[in-house]
């Protein structure tokens, strides 16, 4: 297309001397592409993004007052299992019972009290601080036309709460892993269990099914509670039970006959277990090694573990600092000219009943 010209073909005469000058003609006659500023004339219409950035260079970018921000993966752990409060203290006793028996008193003899249920103990440390942290300078935060400040605030945030679902998810699975620690009379107790779906089924849709309903079976059998069972799929797997098994798993109160395809929403339990999908399940993650400053072992070999079936009996959390902000003071904001951003937490976790932990292992 050809450019349009401002004042092309059109004459100027200078009311002085009466000269009579035409546009185009000369340099100090120089017309322009129309919508260009004191640009030259080789830029016409744009037909490409270096000729509109040249061409309106000296135009203002409008902020559109919307922030492409980074997926974040839904923190779901912290509720689904034991969570104490440490105080003054270092590590946190947990008391296990196991069963009593009954017997039929003989007429004469003396009750005695003498069967006491076993008892054993666990004992929950704290890891080390945890902290994640950024630095907002000054000038950034003037220059900046959205709020830098809250959105890095944000981010340490979800570090802190990634970091924190991904210990709890490995300590549920090694929990389902260990043998319970009451062995005396008249135990043992049961201890936690392994459901293997099959080497490269860690998406089948119909293996994961029977696997839940195996789960609420093993489960019922040693008396776990009914209330408060979890199950936490990769977010793959949660779709694959929506899409590829039939409807009657889905709940029909997010839709009419079918469940709410459209959406994927509707999937809520299955055999009275409660379905959750994360991001940070160890699912297929190989081996994990334990780090400077985890004072509880979350290292283990995951490289088939696919998803957990729990109760909440099954791990427990001690948390000592609650997830917070700190900024610094007027001080160092002079000295440095911006402010340090510190998200901390201090928390620790361990496996606690391992009969209530189920892990699901692509093998």
């Amino acid at each position: 297309m050809a450019s349009v010209w401002s004042q092309n073909g059109n004459n100027y005469s200078q009311s002085n001397s009466g000269q009579t000058l035409a546009y185009g003609a000369g340099a100090e006659m120089a017309i322009t592409a129309q919508g260009n500023i004191n640009k030259t004339p080789g830029l016409g219409l744009t037909d490409n993004i270096t000729d509109y950035n040249s061409k309106y260079a000296t135009y203002l970018k409008i902020f559109s007052g919307e922030m492409i921000k980074a997926y974040e993966s839904v923190c779901i752990a912290k509720e689904t299992v034991q969570n104490r409060t440490l105080t003054n203290g270092r590590s946190l006793q947990f008391i296990y019972t196991g069963r009593m028996t009954a017997d039929y008193h003989q007429p004469g003899t003396p009750i005695l009290g003498s069967d006491n249920p076993p008892v054993a103990e666990k004992t929950i440390v704290m890891d080390d601080l945890l902290v994640s942290s950024a630095f907002v300078d000054s000038l950034d935060e003037v220059l900046a036309h959205y709020s830098l400040r809250s959105e890095i605030a944000n981010k340490i945030g979800y570090a802190l709460a990634e970091a924190y679902d991904k210990k709890i998810f490995r300590i549920i699975a090694k929990s389902a892993r260990q043998a319970s620690p009451i062995t005396a009379s008249p135990g043992p107790e049961p201890g936690g269990s392994v459901i293997k779906l099959g080497s490269g089924n860690e998406f089948n849709a119909q293996a994961l099914v029977d696997s839940f309903f195996e789960a609420a079976s093993i489960l019922d059998e040693k008396n776990v509670p009914r209330e408060g069972r979890h199950a936490v799929l990769s977010p793959r797997q949660y779709y694959a039970l929506i899409s590829q098994v039939d409807s009657n798993i889905l709940n029909r109160d997010y839709g009419n006959t079918q469940g709410n395809l459209n959406s994927g929403q509707g999937l809520v339990d299955i055999a009275g277990i409660s379905i959750k999908r994360s991001n940070n399940l160890p699912f297929m993650a190989g081996t994990i090694t334990r780090e400077q400053g985890e004072n509880n072992d979350y290292s283990g070999d995951f490289s088939a573990s696919c998803g957990l079936i729990y109760q909440k009996d099954a791990a427990a959390v001690v948390q000592g600092l609650g997830p917070s902000i700190q900024t610094t003071g007027s001080d160092v904001q002079t000295m440095y000219q911006g402010d340090l951003v510190v998200g901390r937490v201090a928390m620790g976790a361990d496996w606690l009943n391992p009969c209530a932990a189920i892990e699901l292992q692509a093998a």
